[in-house]
């Protein structure tokens, strides 16, 4: 039998040892989103749902492998510029684990070669373009097989047959116009022409003149940020052409004005509305810790389950890593919001499924069609070798420049 000073030894040590793990440092996850300028109007939400993710992690795990979470958020102030100096910063004096950010992918392109240089590891939430992959990016958000693309066909059959494109000028819209002035033809549907906006614009005059002159049976939207507030204004002068939009989800609806918006439509992953327990339990967590009233997007979701993503495969490394990390998320797949996604090893994209939502007065989206099962990303569609696209990206970056 062990003595009485053997005991209160061992009970002493025991407790000097939970005393010393209760002491370990948090792991720092940087966060990098617009908090303030044109982007904020869609980024800010992002940031409340990684802090939604950090909480639970923290509450049901004690963090990371027995470290608690600390988000590290700065502002990239809707500014590429900003975004890179932000990512080095958060990089080499915050020494972030991991960083997740950007929505525009002019910001995305702009910290990628910050990323690569320290091989350090970014999750990215957007829907965007394609034609890019990096072994240092986490794509969470669809490639155009899994937005643009099926998006067309259900268009034709349901809406019309000619379409006028818009969008704010920088690379995103552009090169999403591009695919998709490639495909409609191909599908028998006619463009009757494109017409671009600064981001942050707020004169719409331009864009209502090109929508009368065209007459179309569609309007494709890929606006980014609080523009799409006077457009949607300015379009509820005109006689009713419905609008499919890539980039305007639950909280664009709710600040632009759900009247505004109702009737139009808009393709994403996820929708709030998704009628299912994994949802449902998401959507009442979200609205406890930030309020009844609020809504939650795609892109959210894309930030939540990135975390939960990250955490999984730091859990199956054993380390928070970057390098470590990159290679055990090759194999995971997650129970989310949306439905089941899984990291696709060849490129870091997600298995997802697609969906068109009609927006309500309400400020939800009805699904009015979803695939019927997950879709492999593609980040190059198949129609163009990956050399070929390459080389369109390089002509819209120099253009840009």
């Amino acid at each position: 039998m062990p003595s009485l000073i053997h005991l209160l030894l061992i009970i002493f040590v025991s407790l000097l040892t939970q005393g010393c793990e209760s002491q370990q440092p948090p792991i720092r996850v940087g966060v990098l989103h617009s908090l303030t300028g044109t982007m904020a109007f869609s980024e800010k939400p992002l940031v409340d749902a990684l802090t939604l993710a950090a909480e639970e992690l923290n509450r049901q795990k004690g963090g990371v492998l027995g470290r608690r979470i600390e988000l590290v958020i700065v502002d990239g102030k809707s500014d590429d510029a900003q975004f890179a100096l932000e990512a080095e910063r958060l990089i080499t004096e915050e020494k972030v684990a991991v960083i997740f950010g950007c929505w525009t992918s002019s910001c995305r392109k702009a910290i990628k070669p910050v990323i690569e240089k320290h091989q350090h590891l970014l999750f990215y939430p957007l829907q965007y373009e394609g034609l890019e992959q990096s072994p240092d990016i986490i794509y969470t958000g669809a490639t155009p097989n899994q937005q643009i693309i099926p998006s067309l066909p259900w268009a034709l059959k349901n809406l019309g047959t000619s379409f006028l494109l818009i969008g704010s000028d920088y690379i995103y819209p552009r090169t999403a116009n591009t695919i998709i002035k490639e495909i409609l033809p191909i599908l028998k549907g006619k463009v009757l022409g494109e017409h671009y906006i600064p981001l942050g614009a707020t004169d719409m005059h331009a864009l209502m003149q090109a929508i009368e002159k065209h007459q179309p049976d569609v309007i494709i939207n890929t606006i980014n940020g609080d523009s799409n507030i006077p457009f949607f204004k300015a379009l509820k002068q005109l006689p009713f052409i419905p609008v499919i939009s890539y980039s305007i989800a639950e909280p664009e609806l709710q600040q632009i004005d759900p009247r505004l918006t109702e009737g139009h439509y808009s393709v994403w992953n996820y929708f709030q509305s998704i009628d299912t327990p994994r949802n449902q339990l998401f959507t009442k967590l979200f609205k406890q810790r930030f309020g009844q009233h609020r809504t939650i997007s795609d892109p959210m979701e894309a930030s939540y389950i990135g975390l939960h993503l990250w955490a999984k495969a730091a859990k199956q490394a054993k380390s928070t890593q970057a390098q470590d990390i990159k290679n055990a998320i090759n194999y995971i797949s997650l129970n989310a919001p949306e439905g089941r996604v899984a990291v696709n090893a060849k490129n870091h994209h997600l298995w997802k499924t697609t969906r068109i939502g009609l927006a309500l007065e309400n400020g939800q989206f009805e699904i009015v069609w979803q695939s019927n099962n997950p879709l492999k990303p593609q980040p190059f569609p198949h129609y163009k070798s990956k050399f070929q696209w390459q080389t369109y990206l390089l002509s819209q970056q120099n253009k840009a420049r």
